[in-house]
């Protein structure tokens, strides 16, 4: 049987044995070591290098705005009731795309779009359409459903007539954040969206022939139990969404302000959350749903799946994506664009970053020239998180190194790991056991270089 196909291995003792904090790696460097001294020049030359490729693109947009505040968010989020505020924001984005484009090669096409904020639907359907017609005067959409065309949306916020201008706009993918249908939970974190609310949605988007419906849940929210946690479980399911997620709450109010309105004493302690997630975990596999990796599960048939089963699946600021060989252009405050060996960060203020554009200046404050190593443990890690397993044969292959010679520090680390059955490790490559799918964070920074280097920065727990 297939690894993937394999019912999670559950271990308690080495699950909290190697329960450590650390990144999520969206990014390799992951985003702490972006450099405020990134330069125009070194973006220049990346821009160069990515029309060289003739990749095709990918788009991102953020769309900052909130109608309520969700306490748990971590987000680069705006809560505000004046509508009025979304028009000249747009406004400011159409102005950096024009700056962008005039550099980019036109003729690279746009197989992945994506909206995510913030709440994206917080615009108006007329200044949806506004934002489409001004995105395709610049870039070159794709006139079909073969392009990846998502939004992220709060499903009690949203209605069956926005979705079906959405579908017309050319959107075909949908990710909703659920988090927790109890509404004690909801009360606890500020966010609602009843059973009966997706119901209708999923319902809705199903008749506009939405391609893909994806669901988000988070476990480790105030006043959550394993047994709130399977009645919203049992709920999810019967809704039957193509892909979920499954993340863990970081709570970590020294960073994000709204989480000092979540009373520490709600929080399930790290027991119940061990137990919620591996109740959640083989609930959904025997719902039969597939785990992907990194909180991620999906239908069998599902593109995720299937791009995991050809050796295809990529890792990306979205999370995991089918389309690893597209350049990454994002739009709007904080949003962080991947092409020709860097990533370059935007200004996170609004009003910072509308006075930059008023000033025809591009927003980035922040960015990062990748090495040949940063590059070559980029390829490692994203091996191992995507596919749980790295050959050495195409390492050496690919960037002309001894495995054993170049990460030999970093194969020694992993020794315990593979006494503790976590995976495999010979002369051939690594491979990760069951046992080591839910921790294949922990085996990914082996290979972080930074994280050697500093113990500065502060991250989520892995489980």
């Amino acid at each position: 049987m297939s690894l993937f196909a394999q019912p999670l291995r559950w271990d308690s003792t080495l699950l909290e044995r190697y329960d450590l904090t650390g990144p999520r790696y969206t990014s390799y460097p992951t985003a702490p070591q972006f450099r405020d001294q990134f330069s125009e020049g070194e973006r220049r030359a990346a821009i160069e290098r990515s029309n060289g490729s003739r990749s095709p693109l990918s788009l991102y947009f953020h769309i900052p705005f909130c109608e309520s505040l969700c306490f748990y968010c971590g987000c680069n989020k705006v809560v505000t009731k004046h509508r009025e505020r979304s028009q000249p924001y747009l406004e400011r984005m159409e102005r950096e795309m024009a700056m962008q484009a005039r550099l980019f090669d036109a003729s690279r096409e746009v197989r992945q779009l994506h909206w995510g904020g913030g709440t994206p639907t917080f615009i108006s359907d007329e200044e949806m359409t506004w934002l489409m017609k001004a995105t395709r005067r610049h870039f070159r959409l794709l006139d079909d459903d073969r392009g990846e065309y998502s939004i992220e949306i709060h499903p009690g916020w949203v209605s069956d007539s926005t979705m079906a201008h959405l579908r017309t706009l050319g959107f075909n993918r949908v990710s909703m954040g659920i988090q927790d249908f109890d509404p004690r939970v909801q009360k606890a974190v500020n966010r609602y969206n009843s059973v009966e609310e997706v119901s209708t949605l999923v319902a809705a988007l199903r008749a506009q022939e939405y391609a893909s419906i994806s669901m988000d849940l988070i476990y480790g929210l105030p006043l959550q139990t394993p047994a709130s946690v399977r009645t919203t479980l049992a709920q999810v399911i019967a809704l039957s969404p193509d892909r979920l997620s499954l993340f863990n709450y970081a709570h970590m109010p020294h960073l994000f302000k709204s989480q000092r309105l979540i009373k520490d004493a709600d929080l399930p302690s790290p027991e119940q959350k061990l137990e919620i997630l591996q109740m959640a975990t083989e609930r959904l596999q025997e719902a039969g749903y597939v785990y992907v990796g990194m909180d991620h599960f999906a239908k069998p048939g599902d593109s995720l799946v299937v791009a995991q089963q050809e050796g295809k699946l990529q890792r990306n600021f979205q999370g995991y994506s089918t389309h690893g060989e597209c350049d990454l252009l994002s739009f709007g405050v904080s949003a962080i664009s991947a092409f020709g060996g860097v990533y370059v960060q935007n200004t996170k203020s609004v009003s910072d970053y509308q006075q930059r554009i008023d000033s025809d200046r591009l927003p980035f404050v922040r960015g990062f020239t990748l090495s040949f190593d940063d590059h070559l443990r980029q390829y490692v890690i994203n091996q191992l998180i995507c596919h749980f397993s790295l050959e050495f044969a195409e390492v050496e292959r690919r960037f002309g190194i001894t495995v054993s010679d170049y990460f030999a520090e970093e194969l020694a680390e992993l020794e315990p790991m593979a006494s503790d059955g976590l995976l495999q490790l010979d002369g051939q490559g690594i491979r990760v056991h069951n046992a080591g799918r839910l921790l294949i964070r922990r085996i990914c920074m082996a290979f972080d270089a930074y994280l050697r280097a500093s113990t500065q920065i502060r991250y989520s727990r892995i489980i």
